[in-house]
């Protein structure tokens, strides 16, 4: 994710790594760390409450081949790191087929997604007034397209900006698994999660505003972002700075979430590089 305000991320002390952990990277072989998308409703029985935890709803997956906690984050629209903590995975997040474990899923993302089961899991309507459906505060644009779709727009913006689309897929794996319409819970938006203040400031390099709520710009303003910090830094530095902030990193340190985001997008990279295609 792409921290700080306008410029903070070049020259300024971010404020550090989001709430989220990054997720590991899929095992190997790396054709199967996604498995198939399913729907997680199969009976209301495998919903519970987390008492304490507002916008939460616990999911009960039996773990099957090929499942990973980044993949099942990705597909019940959960926190990898609330994921983790919650099941106690540990360092490595293994996962054992047939075990249980429990998804936070994330009930606004969930029902934005799919709004067929939204009625299932709201609180009731006290009030016998009708519902009257609003346009969405986000001038969303193709936030709904496939990861593939995702995929081809990081490929064609990396190179029409002279950068090899390998550690840019990388990135964009890690912050989103390769889909627009994700919001973290610290404001990042998008395939490329770019904080709307770091969207403002790469704008003077695109020489145009940018919405980082469509598609083609969030990734133009990653690919952006990276592509000045390869003038600015090199090697684990760019990742760890796409992460935390060069200024931070050059003050402080990488900060050991940070070396372990690294080391995530590196792997990613290299099963990318091998043809490891999840879209």
């Amino acid at each position: 994710m792409v921290l700080g305000a306008v410029g903070s991320l070049l020259l300024a002390d971010g404020p550090g790594p989001r709430d989220v952990t990054p997720a590991p990277p899929p095992p190997k072989p790396v054709s199967a760390s996604v498995p198939t998308a399913a729907v997680p409703m199969a009976g209301r029985s495998r919903w519970r409450v987390w008492p304490g935890h507002p916008n939460r709803k616990i999911y009960l997956h039996r773990v099957r081949r090929g499942d990973t906690a980044t993949g099942l984050a990705v597909r019940f629209h959960a926190w990898t790191a609330e994921l983790r903590s919650l099941n106690h995975l540990g360092r490595h997040a293994n996962l054992y087929t047939g075990e249980l474990v429990r998804i936070p899923v994330v009930l606004s993302a969930w029902r934005r997604d799919h709004p067929r089961h939204r009625a299932r899991h709201s609180r009731p309507h006290r009030s016998k007034a009708p519902v009257h459906q609003t346009r969405s505060r986000h001038p969303w644009r193709h936030a709904d397209a496939s990861r593939a779709a995702v995929r081809r727009t990081i490929v064609r913006t990396a190179r029409r900006n002279g950068l090899h689309p390998h550690l840019l897929l990388a990135i964009s794996w890690q912050e989103s698994g390769w889909q627009q319409r994700r919001i973290s819970s610290a404001g990042a938006v998008g395939a490329m999660q770019v904080m709307p203040g770091t969207g403002r400031w790469i704008s003077t390099y695109a020489g145009r505003p940018l919405n980082l709520y469509g598609l083609h710009d969030n990734v133009t303003a990653g690919v952006l972002v990276v592509k000045v910090l390869k003038q600015m830094t090199s090697g684990g530095r760019v990742i760890g700075s796409y992460y935390q902030g060069l200024g931070s990193i050059r003050e402080h340190g990488m900060y050991r979430s940070t070396k372990h985001y690294v080391r995530n997008v590196r792997y990613l990279r290299r099963a990318i590089r091998h043809g490891w295609d999840p879209s």
